[in-house]
């Protein structure tokens, strides 16, 4: 789970990697320097593109079948696919970690 954790923080450009991973290696240092560096440009050029695309789109009327982005329904998804997101990138991590671990106090072999 460190080493999750300081690929996350690479390629989110927190910059916090984890002290008892001993990052400061120059196998460690290569790689979490690729994973930042995809992390900014990996995002960058896909969302210009998007913002390019849907500048030369033509505006579009309103119908019956348009979400509006305004209302607590948008924000419900919007939150609800996040969370979605979120849950479905670390709780296999923490699965297989820290929470195998904490059980493994509860319940010894």
């Amino acid at each position: 789970s460190e080493i999750l954790s300081a690929f996350t923080a690479a390629g989110n450009n927190n910059g916090s990697a984890c002290a008892g991973l001993s990052a400061n290696t120059p196998f460690y240092n290569t790689l979490l320097s690729i994973a930042m560096w995809f992390g900014r440009f990996g995002v960058i050029v896909p969302v210009l593109a998007i913002a390019g695309s849907l500048a030369a789109k033509k505006r579009m009327a309103v119908t019956a079948g348009t979400l509006p982005t305004h209302g607590p329904l948008f924000v419900g998804l919007l939150i609800g696919t996040v969370l979605l997101v979120g849950l479905l990138n670390y709780v296999p991590a923490l699965a297989l970690g820290p929470v195998v671990e904490h059980l493994m106090l509860w319940y010894p072999k």
